[in-house]
């Protein structure tokens, strides 16, 4: 069973930083359709933040709320997913959840982190 497991969260004020780390028990590989990040606020539904191939290459995908502040990577060796989020505004707190894709013949299998609070506030 893959697990996932999430840090670096906390309290940061508008317009600082944070690094959302995710390491994969096991291979990063066996996560073969993918990884990302989600994220949930009170009362809202979640939504993909960005997302990142691990097999073939590195392809990215970013939702526009975050696009050209936020920036996906991944650490084969490291067998860790990274979300390096930059000029943070109060409307990106959330919980944070990663998230990665097993995908066999037709099958689909998700698997979450336990999720990392971050709150954006002065």
């Amino acid at each position: 069973q893959v697990q996932l497991v999430e840090s670096g969260g906390g309290l940061v004020q508008p317009g600082g930083s944070l690094r959302l780390s995710c390491t994969v028990s096991g291979t990063i590989f066996s996560l073969n359709n993918g990884m990302g990040w989600y994220r949930q606020a009170p009362g809202k539904e979640r939504e993909l933040v960005a997302s990142i191939t691990i097999i073939s290459g590195d392809a990215t995908f970013y939702g526009d709320r975050v696009k050209g502040r936020f920036t996906i990577s991944r650490d084969i060796e490291k067998n860790t997913m990274y979300l390096q989020m930059d000029s943070l505004k109060p409307e990106d707190t959330a919980v944070y959840y990663c998230n990665g894709k097993r995908k066999y013949y037709t099958r689909t299998d998700d698997f979450w982190g336990q999720g990392t609070q971050v709150t954006v506030s002065s």
